[in-house]
C-alpha cells in the first residue's frame, strides 16, 4: 500500500484544529496551510535534485537544486493547501483541476482542467479529502495522461474506501495524509473526518 501517515506531533496538533467544529474560517485556513507544511515535506523527502557549484563565503562546495516540481490543486479545498506549497517550492509550476462531486453517486463531474507542462516534473496532487477516491483518481487519471510519470498525492485525511480504491486504479501512486479516518458515512463524508473543507475554509457553511 502506498500510502504514508504523518507521525508529528505538530501534524496531529493542526488537525486537530481542523476537526474542531468550532475553528473560525481564518483559524482554518492558518492551520490547514500549517498542516500543509508538514505533508509537503515528507511528500518531497526522495524528490530528484540536481547538483550545481556554490561558493560559500569561505570556499567553493557542491549545492544541490530542485528539478521541476508541479502542484495540481483539485478546485476548490486545494487551494488550502496550495499557499504553503508555494512558499517552500516557489519555483513550482501550479495547474487547477475542478470537479465537483454528483452528490447521489460521489462520482466526480469534470468541469475545468488547466496543467502546466507535466514532462519530467514531479506532480504534487493537492486534493484534502480523500473520500471515495473518485476526484482524486480523476485527478490522477488527468495529470498522468498529460505526460506525468512522478506522482504525488497530499491529502489532510482519507478514508479507507478511497485509499482502496486509490491503490486499485493508480498502485503506483503515492498517498501522504495526516489521518486514516475510521470510514464514510451515508453521505460519503469521512468520519470523524472534518466536514467539508471547502466551506470551512471559505466560510461558506
Amino acid at each position: 500500500m502506498n500510502l504514508t501517515v504523518l507521525d508529528h506531533p505538530l501534524a496531529k496538533h493542526y488537525l486537530t484544529v481542523l476537526r474542531d467544529r468550532d475553528t473560525e474560517p481564518e483559524v482554518f485556513r492558518a492551520a490547514a496551510r500549517r498542516l500543509t507544511y508538514s505533508l509537503v515535506m515528507e511528500a518531497t523527502r526522495d524528490l530528484r535534485l540536481d547538483e550545481c557549484p556554490v561558493d560559500t563565503p569561505l570556499e567553493k562546495t557542491t549545492g544541490y537544486s530542485l528539478t521541476p516540481v508541479v502542484a495540481i490543486a483539485v478546485l476548490r479545498a486545494g487551494l488550502g493547501l496550495l499557499d504553503a506549497v508555494v512558499e517552500l517550492i516557489p519555483s513550482v509550476k501550479v495547474g487547477f483541476a475542478g470537479v465537483q462531486r454528483n452528490e447521489e453517486t460521489a462520482e466526480p463531474i469534470e468541469y475545468y482542467f488547466k496543467p502546466p507542462d507535466l514532462a519530467e516534473a514531479s506532480v504534487l496532487i493537492l486534493e484534502p479529502m480523500l473520500a471515495t477516491g473518485g476526484s482524486l483518481s480523476w485527478a490522477v487519471r488527468k495529470v498522468i495522461d498529460s505526460g506525468a510519470t512522478d506522482v504525488r498525492c497530499l491529502c489532510v485525511v482519507a478514508a479507507p474506501e478511497g485509499v482502496n480504491r486509490m491503490n486499485r486504479e493508480h498502485p503506483t501512486v503515492r498517498i501522504f495524509t495526516a489521518s486514516l479516518d475510521r470510514d464514510l458515512n451515508d453521505r460519503f463524508y469521512i468520519q470523524p473526518g472534518l466536514g467539508d473543507m471547502g466551506d470551512r475554509l471559505f466560510g461558506t457553511t
